[in-house]
């Protein structure tokens, strides 16, 4: 499913992850955690295509055997939208549109109908609980449906790999069990790969694995 070898990233002269290598299997849920500054985000970003890594000849990202370092950005903007879902802990939810059109909307970026796009995104959030949510703006939920919200985004278009970035930071511990035990029901319906960067030891607990960084490198 997921398989990195020899990543490097510098900002300017800082080398912030350090030859890290990594495999996660198909329907796994890894959880990476570690202290601030260890290159945690940094991977996950690099995971998500969102950013790249130095150019190392060893350098290799697979994912669902797809070389995606060797992506131009149109198709690299495509694999993105279609095979990754995105959670981060400020849940990144457009104020000015309701949980319903946020939900909606990469599946409007990948060229579905809006009747389509529509349909999926109320299924998915009556899933979650949120039929009665539809079209409430986020200042107008608390901060577990907002998450939900952004769970329910990242879901609209079936990707194969969930990425999280302190996806419970942001929440009171009930509602921050909750979504631990949305993630693991997720997986278990959906067949769907998590790899979840946490600072919370219930989360990292509860998964398959659980990897430990410092310094810009597995310890």
């Amino acid at each position: 499913m997921i398989k990195v070898s020899n990543l490097f990233k510098t900002y300017s002269s800082n080398r912030v992850l350090k030859g890290i290598s990594l495999e996660v299997k198909k329907g796994e849920i890894v959880a990476i955690v570690g202290p601030s500054g260890a290159g945690k985000t940094t991977l996950l970003q690099i995971l998500g295509t969102l950013d790249q890594p130095d150019d190392q000849i060893a350098t290799e990202i697979l994912i669902n055997d797809i070389a995606v370092h060797e992506l131009k950005d149109s198709a690299l903007a495509a694999f993105r939208n279609k095979e990754i879902g995105f959670v981060f802990q400020f849940h990144q939810l457009l104020p000015e549109l309701t949980a319903l059109e946020n939900v909606m909307l990469p599946r409007f970026i990948s060229g579905i109908s809006k009747t389509d796009a529509m349909e999926k995104a109320k299924t998915i959030l009556s899933e979650l609980g949120l039929s009665h949510r539809f079209n409430h703006h986020p200042n107008q939920l608390s901060g577990g449906e907002q998450q939900r919200v952004a769970v329910a985004r990242a879901l609209i278009n079936d990707p194969s790999i969930i990425l999280a970035d302190e996806p419970s930071g942001n929440l009171d511990s009930e509602n921050a069990q909750f979504l631990h035990s949305l993630f693991l029901k997720l997986r278990d319906k959906y067949e769907q790969t998590f790899v979840i960067v946490t600072h919370n030891d219930d989360l990292a607990e509860m998964v398959d694995r659980k990897l430990s960084m410092r310094d810009g490198q597995f310890q």
